[in-house]
């Protein structure tokens, strides 16, 4: 699990069939453990904002819940303090 703070978002007009309703974030990892530190997008089916901190999963566990869609990471927390 990653935690990082959402910076912007993402928009596409043309995406998976499965993707369609679904909104993407552009995320910066807080923590030097998340890989290179690199800017990644992440879908949010919980509501988060800009300038809010997110807990993100990635990987196998970011499908949990959305079996047949193609993503790598999701926002499952937003981080109150």
């Amino acid at each position: 699990m990653i935690v990082g703070r959402v910076i912007g978002s993402i928009v596409s007009t043309r995406k998976c069939e499965n993707l369609i309703g679904n909104k993407f974030m552009i995320i910066e990892p807080l923590q030097e453990m998340a890989g290179n530190g690199a800017r990644f997008v992440a879908i949010d089916n919980i509501g988060a904002g800009i300038g809010e901190t997110v807990l993100v999963a990635t990987g196998s566990a970011a499908r949990v819940g959305m079996e047949g869609v193609p993503v790598d990471a999701a926002i499952v927390g937003i981080v109150d303090e």
